[in-house]
């Protein structure tokens, strides 16, 4: 695959990510407020601590999907349509024996329902239909939609993206108008299962339309099994790395069950909607061009390789930098304007969700290339980081509440996330000296803090009150962000490695040099 299908295939994603971004987040705000006012924040709390139940359960994937993808790299490069089907038919074939193993587990769980649930406001009718309807959506994915990997591998997530988001909208908006008029909480979540069916209908279609030769045999793919024992090898790896990747970004919500109350899981999920929203418009683009790393790693060009790795690393650096400002400074005035000032949380909860989301949006590009070279061995570091968030979590919880549970999550994060993983990428992968990574990685750290420091002090002298209504909010926002955006910008490009080659990609900014 050569480097300009590679940058045309991240485009589109890119902007096909781009568009439904901007079609669905004013619709997000819009019907958390409609949820909220209409089905109660105890029923939204309840909706997200069974989605996070079923999260843990899918588990049993066993990062499967993240070894076959790494092995697909390579054939889809080459266009080795054989090799490209007996993958695929042997991710189907594991994928049915683990979708068999989810329902069963999902079986003997609800059967303590009763015991998890003992505080809640609902009857265990509408628990257990919630429960079994968020089950089935996600067993469809086992079980018929999981020839949607070779998108993923060939760089067209946007087939997925678009079919995926349409949907998404077309449901909240039924969801919202007959939550507006019937309050009837089991309409909510038929309408969740019935999209998800279609949406598995509309895209098999298309994934049989893009690849017509794609014949996959679940039969043979339980006879080839044995012909790519990597895949079993890669798969005992991950499945400890996806173990406390859940630990940390997907069990917030349940500890919070766990520790406070259903009605706060609701509260923390305000938060969490404005920030996933913000950051999935950067998120979804850069999460998109790891097939292309895949393959830029598969043709071996050491130069090119640690070239893009450092335009990587400004990107993230600079998409954290200015998410993590913007939040700071306007989240408190947006949900006092949007929900009240009575789901505010703590200035150290906030504090604390930003340092980990800092540290979770600049680790991606150390991440994607980990991936791409296969670097899944060092269980130990997994054990490691998940004992420290565990029992730090549990311990400090019962103090803290929502501070614990996240002051959990970043000391787990510190020792590995920040100092290990960059280790382990610049030895086993890069072969380069580790002082290299910190000798261009401190300088971000800087230009950051200094930026944050210069304009936090310029929005105490703003004379406008963001908390007074949505447009001084946006005004406030215009004032704070696009200067700090600026002198950040500029900071980084003066000060770190990999900015300017970043800036020449970008066609116009190329074509105004020449």
């Amino acid at each position: 695959m050569s480097q300009e299908s590679r940058v045309k295939k991240s485009l589109l994603n890119a902007r096909v990510n781009l568009i439904f971004y901007f079609l669905t987040l004013a619709l997000s705000f819009f019907s958390r407020k409609i949820f909220l006012d209409t089905l109660g924040a105890d029923f939204v709390g309840l909706t997200g601590t069974l989605q996070n139940l079923l999260g843990f359960l899918n588990l049993a994937e066993l990062g499967i999907g993240t070894a076959v993808s790494f092995n697909l790299y390579k054939p889809v490069q080459e266009g080795n349509r054989e090799k490209i089907i007996d993958l695929v038919s042997v991710f189907g074939s594991l994928y049915r024996y683990i979708g068999f193993a989810i329902m069963g587990i999902a079986i003997i769980l609800s059967c303590f329902i009763p015991l998890i649930f003992k505080n809640a406001i609902f009857d265990y009718g509408i628990i257990y239909f919630a429960f079994f309807s968020f089950l089935s959506s996600s067993l469809i994915g086992y079980f018929i939609n999981y020839r949607q990997i070779l998108l993923s591998a060939d760089q067209k997530n946007y087939v997925v993206a678009g079919y995926f988001q349409a949907g998404n909208i077309l449901k909240c908006i039924i969801q919202m108008s007959l939550a507006y008029y019937y309050t009837n909480y089991y309409i909510w979540i038929v309408i969740e299962l019935v999209f998800a069916i279609l949406y598995s209908i509309i895209l098999n279609k298309k994934i049989d339309k893009i690849y017509p030769w794609l014949k996959t045999n679940i039969k043979i793919g339980n006879t080839k099994r044995k012909q790519y024992p990597e895949i079993i090898q890669y798969t005992r790896q991950i499945f400890i790395h996806k173990l406390k990747d859940f630990l940390l970004t997907q069990s917030d919500q349940l500890f919070i069950f766990a520790f406070v109350s259903l009605k706060m899981v609701a509260y923390y999920g305000n938060y969490v909607l404005i920030i996933g929203r913000l950051t999935q418009l950067f998120a979804t683009t850069l999460d998109s061009i790891g097939a292309g790393v895949g393959n830029l790693v598969a043709e071996g060009n050491r130069t090119k390789i640690l070239n893009v790795f450092w335009e990587l690393m400004f990107v993230r650096y600079l998409i954290a930098g200015v998410i993590v400002f913007s939040i700071y400074h306007l989240i408190t005035p947006l949900i006092c304007l949007w929900l009240g000032h009575e789901y505010i949380l703590d200035q150290l909860i906030l504090v604390l969700l930003l340092l980990n989301l800092f540290i979770m949006i600049t680790r991606g590009t150390i991440d994607m290339f980990n991936g791409a070279y296969g670097n899944y061995g060092d269980i130990w570091a997994a054990w490691t980081e998940g004992g420290i968030n565990l029992s730090v979590t549990v311990i400090a919880a019962s103090f803290w509440g929502i501070s614990g549970i996240l002051l959990g999550k970043i000391l787990s994060l510190l020792p590995i996330i920040v100092f290990w993983k960059p280790y382990y990428l610049f030895k086993s992968g890069f072969m380069e000296r580790y002082r290299l990574y910190w000798t261009g990685t401190i300088r971000y750290y800087i230009v950051f803090g200094c930026s944050f420091l210069i304009l936090h002090f310029v929005s105490v002298i703003i004379p406008i009150n963001p908390y007074e209504n949505f447009y001084n909010l946006i005004l406030y926002s215009c004032f704070l962000v696009f200067p700090f955006a600026i002198i950040y910008g500029v900071g980084l490009v003066l000060f770190t490695k990999g900015a300017r080659g970043a800036i020449l990609r970008i066609p116009y900014v190329k074509y105004i040099i020449k």
